[in-house]
């Protein structure tokens, strides 16, 4: 698995600001927070999030199977394929868990440095593509279908159950569920936490000026 890339640095404390006028700072701005948002809400790290979730989905699915062999097996050939099968199902869906988890923590450190950089001035121009409209409504609206998905499976899978009929199953289709709606959740948080960005920082009262305090 490739390195994922290391986040920009904050900005300088005020005393010790040294960019020599405002344009140079906002060269600067600029470029940090179009490296911050794509750390962010980028098609990249969709991508991946989906990635993630369709390999969490895999181990499951290995494991719901094993579950039902477990439950169905009357023989030793039937106990020695569940046995594989939630072995992995565990090798898919344990490192699926943790690199969401990583993710997850990754997005509460960009959003504060999305803050202090956006924070520094105002730049209506170099601006606009940070706002990433259409990024924001792909986020939205692919993590409301994986919600409404995956809310269906958890609410149907039980309520469908006919007795008699293998608990793995429906522990098989509530797993692949939550995933969905977990994933999809995820998502919801992160677009909407960069559309308050959004009207919160580039469309808020322009800031002091932050370069050196010499030019002051």
């Amino acid at each position: 698995m490739a390195r994922s890339s290391p986040l920009p640095p904050p900005p300088p404390p005020e005393g010790i600001r040294t960019w020599p006028d405002r344009e140079a700072l906002l060269r600067d701005r600029a470029v940090v927070l179009g490296e911050l948002v794509r750390l962010h809400i980028g098609p990249g790290r969709l991508g991946l999030l989906v990635l993630w979730a369709a390999l969490a989905a895999l181990g499951w699915s290995f494991v719901g199977t094993g579950l039902i062999a477990f439950e169905e097996g009357y023989d030793v050939i039937s106990l020695i394929i569940g046995l594989v099968c939630l072995v992995a199902g565990a090798a898919a869906l344990v490192p699926a868990v943790v690199l969401v988890a990583v993710g997850v923590a990754r997005d509460r450190r960009v959003r504060p440095l999305l803050d202090a950089w956006g924070a520094l001035d105002r730049d209506p121009v170099r601006d606009l593509p940070l706002r990433a409209p259409g990024v924001s409504v792909v986020w939205m609206v692919l993590s409301f279908l994986l919600c409404a998905a995956g809310l269906f499976c958890c609410v149907v899978a039980p309520a469908s159950a006919v007795p008699g009929e293998p608990y793995g199953l429906v522990a098989l289709m509530t797993g692949l569920g939550l995933i969905a709606w977990v994933t999809g959740l995820i998502g919801l948080v992160k677009a909407f936490a960069h559309r308050r960005w959004v009207l919160r920082v580039l469309a808020g009262p322009p800031a002091p000026r932050a370069y050196g305090a010499a030019h002051r």
